[in-house]
């Protein structure tokens, strides 16, 4: 089947991240085993990239790296709003995006850029006991599934379509996942993604000094929560007034009608800040 339409994927009676699992065996040529098994060390390696976390690792620039280490010692020792799960979600999110900065391994989900917001959803359930490795996985295949709609219909690149296209896409794919992992239909998956699109709608990227640091990685914070309050809306019975395949083909749009300044040019923005320019200034001379 292709994976070009939510609409088209939620009207078949197979479930959603079988499709996407049928799929790929069709595209690749491969068997089920084959492909869960590569889904299963895509699941590790970003498993991984939390638990290797070193908050004393600084990016070249300075910019990024100590942040994931602050939010733990806030959570522990701090009186923080947000609950274990949600506390844990910011937490993750800044690691894994540090841990991009700082050249360390992650997944690219779908980017580099955006690589914090689904580990940042999905690791806090797995490390507390609340979804098997096995229903991480499903859940995975559901996400992809997403991104390869978003991606025909419109983009994930931040030099397409802003960020947007980048911590939009993979706020959207983590919302699919977490609808999916507590037993939501098609349909609602299809809500969540829609809301946490219409939320970042028109985010552009602008990158400081061009480097995935600053504000990248606290975008990842914003993508995660976004996705945890999309998918929870989602599975309370609320729905996207606007179809989800029409909000993708928008964010697309709005994606193509962005300046070339927001889009990872690095020329407008924040990147154009004095600060921003400073720091471009600084990076010459390294």
């Amino acid at each position: 089947m292709a994976l070009d339409s939510m609409k088209e994927i939620a009207e078949c009676p197979t479930p959603f991240w079988q499709i996407v699992l049928e799929t790929d065996m069709d595209e690749r040529q491969v068997t089920a085993e084959a492909s869960m098994e590569k889904m299963r060390l895509t699941w590790r390696a970003m498993l991984e990239s939390t638990e290797n976390y070193e908050p004393q690792r600084r990016s070249l620039s300075g910019l990024v790296g100590g942040d994931g280490e602050k939010m733990r010692q806030y959570s522990q020792n701090g009186d923080p709003i947000c609950g274990p799960y949600l506390q844990e979600v910011i937490a993750t999110a800044l690691c894994v995006g540090e841990s991009n900065a700082c050249m360390r391994k992650i997944v690219a989900a779908p980017t580099a850029g955006a690589c914090g917001v689904l580990p940042a959803v999905l690791v806090p359930l797995y490390h507390s006991g609340r979804a098997t490795e096995d229903e991480i996985i499903q859940a995975l295949y559901v996400a992809s599934g997403i991104g390869a709609v978003i991606s025909h219909r419109a983009c994930i690149a931040g030099a397409a379509g802003g960020c947007q296209a980048e911590i939009g896409s993979a706020s959207a794919m983590a919302a699919g996942a977490l609808v999916a992992l507590r037993g939501g239909s098609a349909e609602q998956i299809g809500h969540a993604v829609a809301m946490t699109l219409k939320n970042l709608m028109g985010l552009v990227c602008d990158p400081v000094a061009g480097l995935v640091e600053a504000p990248c990685v606290k975008r990842n914070v914003i993508g995660a929560m976004n996705a945890v309050s999309a998918a929870d809306m989602a599975l309370a019975g609320i729905e996207s007034r606007i179809p989800v395949d029409e909000v993708i083909d928008c964010m697309g749009d709005v994606g193509c009608r962005l300046p070339m300044e927001l889009r990872e040019t690095a020329l407008g923005g924040l990147a154009a800040t004095p600060f921003g320019q400073s720091v471009k200034e600084t990076m010459k001379h390294l």
